[in-house]
């Protein structure tokens, strides 16, 4: 999941201040980590340690209140009802990329995709952002090609027959599922390694670190891996729990790789 946790660090300084190119300093002495990284890493420990989403969601929610939280997660967080609430709002995506790696078929994959949702994102829209996010990053790492990423997709409802090229112009920042994941696979689908669809995504001028997230995470079960150079600015940018969580994800379901002849995650520890 460390691909997910760079496209959040990368974007976090363009969310609020939306540019339109992909020529930029992918890290400055602004980029943090945000809410995608904290509820990605409490995604990653139920998958590792057992337990429940919402419970999970909220422990980690509350290490971490000073994130740019949705304004209703803001609420549940310190709400004593764990229920869900109906979003469509990107939330659902932005922290379900480790589960495409933990499971053996797409069905598992997807099953577990909507349970995640479900713990506050129980709207259809939310619950297909996540599946469709998590189904990619399986699709991915399991040498699926792009098309059949397209076309899966476009299964579950998505609109991919657009270019960046013809969407740029005109978006706006969009946290909804519906406005936000399809941009974020077409960054991933129009890129030709790890940066580039990190890079697409945040160029849209959106929902940057979100978007960003995304196509992170997709691109790196894709690609192999994540650079080198981008994967330790990250994990210095991580506090000491945040950096266990992930290396103990990588050394059991994979991920972590780089693309520079070291080790990854998984092989260091």
């Amino acid at each position: 999941m460390i691909g997910a946790i760079a496209g959040d660090i990368i974007g976090s300084v363009y969310e609020f201040r939306p540019i339109k190119t992909t020529d930029f300093p992918l890290f400055t002495e602004e980029s943090t980590y945000t809410d995608d990284t904290v509820l990605t890493v409490a995604t990653g420990a139920v998958l590792l340690d057992g337990g429940d989403y919402a419970s999970s969601y909220r422990r980690w929610g509350l290490r971490y209140p000073d994130m740019s939280y949705g304004s209703m997660f803001r609420q549940w967080l310190r709400s004593k009802d764990l229920g869900p609430y109906g979003s469509y709002g990107n939330g659902s995506a932005m922290r379900v990329v480790p589960i495409g790696w933990a499971f053996d078929t797409l069905n598992e994959v997807l099953r577990e995709a909507e349970r995640s949702a479900r713990a506050t994102h129980d709207h259809p829209e939310g619950i297909k952002g996540a599946q469709v996010t998590a189904g990619s990053v399986f699709l991915a790492r399991t040498g699926a090609g792009k098309d059949g990423i397209r076309a899966f997709a476009g299964s579950l409802g998505y609109d991919l027959d657009r270019t960046l090229t013809e969407i740029r112009p005109g978006y706006r920042f969009d946290e909804t599922c519906q406005g936000s994941v399809p941009e974020s696979l077409l960054a991933f689908l129009e890129s030709d390694d790890f940066e580039g669809a990190v890079r697409n995504a945040v160029s849209l001028g959106g929902d940057a670190d979100t978007m960003a997230c995304i196509a992170g995470g997709i691109a790196e079960a894709f690609y192999g891996g994540v650079p080198l150079g981008i994967r330790d600015q990250v994990l210095r940018l991580l506090t000491v729990e945040m950096g266990a969580m992930v290396a103990r994800f990588a050394a059991r379901y994979g991920g972590g790789h780089n693309m520079n002849g070291r080790p990854g995650l998984e092989e260091e520890q």
